[in-house]
C-alpha cells in the first residue's frame, strides 16, 4: 500500500448542455457545452445541426475562456478615480441600484426624463437578453428613444420597399445555385456556415463571383472577383439592369405578372450604361456587360448582400437596385434562385412582447446612437440634454464614429453613466456605475437567426459567477426600485421565453419550448431547402404584392424594431419611388485622396472578444492595408507605424502592402479596443457622423482620409 492509496476517490461528473452563441452573426450556431464538476471546459458546435455542422468560428470556439477571464466583473462598482481611469470600488447590489434610483430620480426631477438615454444593441443576440431588453423599462420611464441603426438598417428600409419583409432565399437552398455574387460580404470571415452551401454549389459547377474592393478570403475562393470603387455599387446594380433590359434578357412573363414599375425602370437605366458605370466604379465596362449577361442567363442566379452595402451615401438606394435584379431575370422561379438578406424575415418573433412601445410617452424625442458623441459633448444642443447614460450589451466607445467626441461626453463630470458588462470595456472605464452581466453560458435565452431558418434554444450551462446577472434580472430590478407595476416588469425569464415567439404562427407548428428543451434547436415550419421557392409565383409581401421597381412607399423610415417600437419623429423625407444613383459623399476634393472602409474583423464580433488573448492574437495589432502604389508615393513601408487621419481625427495603425486591395482605397477592420491601440484611439476616430439616404444607416465606408510614416 502507498500514500496515494488512502487519498479518497473522488466521481467526476461531466456533463453536456445545450447551447447557442449569442453573437451578432448570422450564423447563430448551436453549441454543446461541456461542463465538468459544475465548469465549463469546452464548447463546440453541434454535429447534427444543419447549419452548423459542428463547427464553430474563432470568434467563440473558446468561449468558456470570455466566462473564466480574469478581469472579468463579478461585483457591482462604483468609481473612485477620473472617469476613464478604469479606478473602481466593489459595493453591494442595494447600494448600487439605490445610487442608480436616486440619481436618475434626481435627474428627472431636474430637466425631465428625457435627460436620460439608453445605450445598447446586440452585444447579445437572444430574444431575451438582447436588442430590446431594456426597451419595456425605457420606455416607461419617459427616457430618450434610442434610435439603433448601426447594422442593415437601411438596407432593411430598402429591402422592404421593394420585395417586402421576405426571408428571400433559404441559405440551404444555396446548393441548388448556378450563379452566385457574393456582393459586400466577406463570408469566411463574417459568414463562416454558410460556405459549405457555396463551395457545394461550386463543386457542381456553380460560378461564384465576389464583387468587394478588397480580395479577401472569400473573394480568393471564387471565380471571380471583381474590385470595385467603394460607394458605387448602385452604378453597377443600374448598369446591369441596362445591359439585362437592352439586350432582352429579362423573364418578360414574370416581369409582366409578377413586377409594377417596369416602364419606369426601364427610363431610368437608360442613362446608366457600362461605359458611364465604369468611370463610377472602376470596372470595365466589358466586365460589367459580362457580369450582367452572365447573371441573367445562368438559372438559378443568387445574390447575397452582406452589411457593408448600405454603408455610404447611396447606401438604400443600391440596395433597392439589386433587389429589382431577381425579379427582372425570373431567379425568383427556381430553388436557389433570388436575394438573400437577413432570413430573420422568416422568423415570427413576438417583438412587440419585448418593446411594449404602448409604454411610451406621445412625443418623446428619438436621438440616434450614430449622433451620440454629438448628443454627449453638447453640439447637438439638445433640450434637456443627456446627464444620464444607461449601457448594456454595447460598447459604443468602439463602434460609434467621432471617437474623440464620444470620450470627450464621456468625460464629462456631470454626466451619470451606468454600464452593465462583462468586463471593463474601454466604454465601462468612463462609467460611473459598472454592474456585472453574466455570459450565454450563465443565463436562459431563445435565439432567433437572421442567417438561416432555425430557433435555437440556450440552456444556462453553469451557475453565474460572483454576483452577475442577466440583463432580464437588472431590469427587473431596477423597475422594482422605480416602483413599476405592470406585469411586463415581474416576468420571470420562463414567462418571457413563453412570449419570445408566435408560437400559434404557421412556421411554428410543431415547435414548443417542451420541443426544444429536449432538441436545442428546430428549423421552421417551412419547406425544406431543396423545395423552397417562396416567390416562384410572385406572392412577396409588399402593398402591391409583387417586386415593386417602383415602391409605393414614397417616404424615407427606420424599422421601428430598432427605435424601440417607436414610429413617431421618422426621418420622413421623400424618396424617389424608382431606384437612382447617389454617389458617395466623401471624395478626394476634401483633400484626403484615400478611400476608408472599416470592414468586420475575421476574430472579432464588432468590439465583442477584443479584449481576449486568443482573439487578439489571431486578429493581430490594429491595421491599415494599403496598395503598393499607395504606399509608394506615401513612402509607407510595411510593418511600420502610420498615422490614419482626417479633420475627425487620428489613430496610428501597423501598415500592410498588399495588391489585395484596390488603388485608392485602405482597409482597417473594426473592433479593435481604444485601450490595446498605440496612441488610445481606433478606426472610428476618423469615421463621419452623417446618414446614408435610407433607414438613417451609418457611412461607414464613406469616408476620405490620408496615410502618412510616422
Amino acid at each position: 500500500m502507498t500514500a496515494l492509496d488512502d487519498i479518497p476517490v473522488t466521481d467526476v461528473t461531466t456533463t453536456t448542455v445545450r447551447a447557442a452563441c449569442p453573437h451578432d452573426c448570422p450564423d447563430t450556431c448551436a453549441m454543446l457545452v461541456t461542463v465538468t464538476d459544475g465548469k465549463a471546459t469546452e464548447v463546440r458546435g453541434d454535429p447534427d445541426h444543419p447549419f452548423t455542422k459542428g463547427g464553430l468560428c474563432v470568434k467563440v470556439n473558446n468561449y468558456q475562456e470570455k466566462v473564466y477571464n480574469p478581469d472579468r466583473v463579478l461585483y457591482p462598482m462604483r468609481r473612485t478615480g477620473p472617469k476613464g481611469s478604469g479606478q473602481f470600488e466593489r459595493i453591494s447590489w442595494d447600494t448600487a441600484l439605490d445610487t442608480i434610483a436616486d440619481r436618475w430620480r434626481t435627474e428627472i426631477a431636474a430637466h425631465g426624463p428625457e435627460t436620460l438615454m439608453p445605450v445598447s444593441y446586440l452585444g447579445t443576440q437572444g430574444i431575451l437578453n438582447g436588442l430590446n431588453v431594456g426597451d419595456p423599462f425605457m420606455n416607461k420611464i419617459g427616457a430618450t428613444i434610442s434610435e439603433r441603426t448601426y447594422c442593415d438598417s437601411g438596407a432593411c428600409t430598402a429591402y422592404t420597399m421593394t420585395i417586402g419583409a421576405t426571408a428571400g432565399v433559404d441559405p440551404e437552398s444555396l446548393v441548388h445555385s448556378r450563379y452566385i455574387i457574393i456582393w459586400a460580404c466577406n463570408m469566411l470571415s463574417t459568414n463562416l456556415h454558410l460556405w459549405p452551401f457555396v463551395a457545394e454549389a461550386q463543386k457542381r459547377g456553380a460560378k461564384v463571383v465576389v464583387i468587394d474592393p478588397m480580395r479577401h478570403r472569400t473573394a480568393k475562393r471564387a471565380d471571380w472577383h471583381i474590385p470595385i470603387r467603394p460607394g458605387t455599387d448602385g452604378a453597377l446594380a443600374l448598369a446591369m439592369m441596362h445591359v439585362i433590359i437592352n439586350e432582352g434578357l429579362t423573364d418578360e412573363d414574370y416581369v409582366r405578372d409578377h413586377t409594377v414599375g417596369y416602364e419606369e425602370l426601364v427610363e431610368r437605366v437608360q442613362e446608366h450604361t457600362p461605359e458611364w458605370a465604369s468611370e463610377q466604379t472602376g470596372i470595365p465596362a466589358d466586365d460589367i456587360r459580362t457580369l450582367a449577361r452572365e447573371y441573367a442567363t445562368s438559372s438559378p442566379s443568387m445574390i447575397r448582400i452582406g452589411v457593408a452595402i448600405e454603408r455610404h451615401a447611396g447606401g438604400g438606394q443600391t440596395v433597392r437596385s439589386i433587389a429589382c435584379l431577381p425579379a427582372l431575370v425570373g431567379a425568383w422561379k427556381e430553388v436557389g434562385g433570388g436575394l438573400l438578406q437577413l432570413p430573420l424575415w422568416a422568423h415570427p418573433v413576438n417583438w412587440g412582447a419585448h418593446m411594449h412601445p404602448e409604454l411610451q410617452t406621445p412625443g418623446t424625442r428619438v436621438v440616434n446612437q450614430y449622433l451620440l458623441g454629438r448628443a454627449l459633448n453638447g453640439e447637438m444642443e439638445l433640450d434637456p440634454p443627456i446627464n444620464a447614460l444607461m449601457v448594456y450589451n454595447s460598447n459604443p466607445l468602439v463602434v460609434c464614429p467621432e471617437q474623440d467626441k464620444m470620450a470627450e461626453g464621456l468625460a464629462r463630470e456631470d454626466l451619470f453613466t451606468v454600464v452593465s458588462d462583462h468586463v471593463l470595456t474601454d466604454t465601462a472605464r468612463y462609467a460611473d456605475i459598472v454592474l456585472p452581466a453574466t455570459t450565454q453560458l450563465e443565463h436562459k435565452d431563445i435565439m432567433f437567426s437572421w442567417g438561416h431558418f432555425y430557433i435555437t434554444l440556450n440552456t444556462p450551462a453553469v451557475e453565474p459567477l460572483g454576483e452577475a446577472i442577466p440583463n432580464t434580472e437588472l431590469f427587473r430590478r431596477l423597475a422594482a426600485r422605480m416602483g413599476f407595476t405592470e406585469p411586463c416588469f415581474t416576468r420571470t425569464d420562463d414567462e418571457m421565453m413563453a412570449e419570445a415567439y408566435d408560437w400559434d404562427a404557421p412556421a411554428m407548428e410543431g415547435i414548443t419550448l417542451e420541443s426544444l428543451r429536449e432538441t436545442g434547436w428546430a428549423r421552421l415550419n417551412l419547406p425544406g431547402p431543396d423545395e423552397y421557392a417562396p416567390h416562384a409565383e410572385g406572392n412577396f409581401p409588399t402593398p402591391s404584392g409583387k417586386t415593386e421597381f417602383k415602391s409605393s412607399i414614397a417616404n424615407n423610415f427606420v424599422v421601428p424594431l430598432f427605435r424601440q417600437g417607436c414610429d413617431e419623429f421618422q426621418p420622413g423625407d421623400a424618396v424617389d419611388p424608382v431606384p437612382h444613383y447617389i454617389p458617395p459623399r466623401e471624395t478626394a476634393d476634401s483633400g484626403y485622396r484615400l478611400n476608408l472602409i472599416s470592414p468586420k474583423s475575421h476574430a472579432y464580433v464588432n468590439s465583442s472578444a477584443g479584449d481576449q488573448d486568443k482573439q487578439k492574437r489571431v486578429q493581430g495589432e490594429q491595421t491599415v492595408i494599403l496598395h503598393p502604389q499607395d504606399a509608394e508615393e506615401r513612402g509607407i513601408v510595411a510593418g511600420r507605424y502610420v498615422r490614419v487621419y482626417n479633420d475627425r481625427g487620428q489613430y496610428v495603425a501597423l501598415a500592410e502592402i498588399s495588391d489585395d486591395i484596390a488603388p485608392g482605397v485602405a482597409m482597417s477592420p473594426m473592433g479593435a479596443w481604444r485601450k490595446n491601440a498605440k496612441d488610445q484611439s481606433t478606426v472610428n476616430a476618423v469615421n463621419p457622423f452623417r446618414f446614408a439616404d435610407l433607414g438613417n444607416a451609418p457611412t461607414f465606408s464613406d469616408t476620405r482620409v490620408e496615410v502618412e510614416a510616422i
